[in-house]
């Protein structure tokens, strides 16, 4: 593989795992998109590899994301009002920041929801500090499964 097509593969992979911590943005599927192009045109046993475990690991932290989260989030009394408050924030922030504003636009539609529910700034804010952490969990599990494969992708290229 040249070094255009390996820097483009590397602008897909930074790009997929900035992309993780942004709401709405596909960040592994464009990690594992990354690892499948430059596979695809090494064909090398390395490579192989690398996209058969790439793709195993991007599985399993999506069955962990996906079980997980919502056990520890249904205990919080997070309703679908709450989440059409804060997917609203999301959209508002997203459009007066672009890209940056969700997460902030996210965390505002859980306290304005919350204060409007509890009635007191303090258990409001609270409150949106727990379904943070509870969410961030994921996050943080998919942009650590992210880095790994690209480390490993990183080292693969490198030797």
């Amino acid at each position: 593989m040249e070094l255009p097509q390996l820097v483009l593969v590397g602008l897909v992979l930074l790009l997929g795992v900035l992309g993780v911590m942004v709401p709405g943005v596909p960040g592994t599927w464009l990690v594992w998109a990354g690892v499948l192009w430059w596979a695809l045109h090494v064909r090398s046993g390395p490579a192989w590899v690398l996209l058969a475990s790439a793709t195993g690991l991007l599985l399993v932290v999506q069955v962990v994301k996906w079980l997980l989260p919502p056990r520890r989030i249904q205990g919080l009394g997070v309703t679908p009002a709450m989440a059409a408050c804060a997917g609203g924030g999301a959209v508002l922030g997203f459009i007066v920041v672009p890209v940056v504003g969700a997460v902030p636009g996210f965390m505002g539609g859980v306290y304005l929801y919350e204060r409007r529910r509890l009635g007191t700034h303090g258990a409001a804010w609270a409150a949106t500090r727990t379904v943070m952490r509870a969410a961030g969990t994921s996050v943080l599990l998919e942009l650590l499964a992210c880095l790994l494969i690209t480390a490993a992708w990183l080292t693969a290229t490198l030797t």
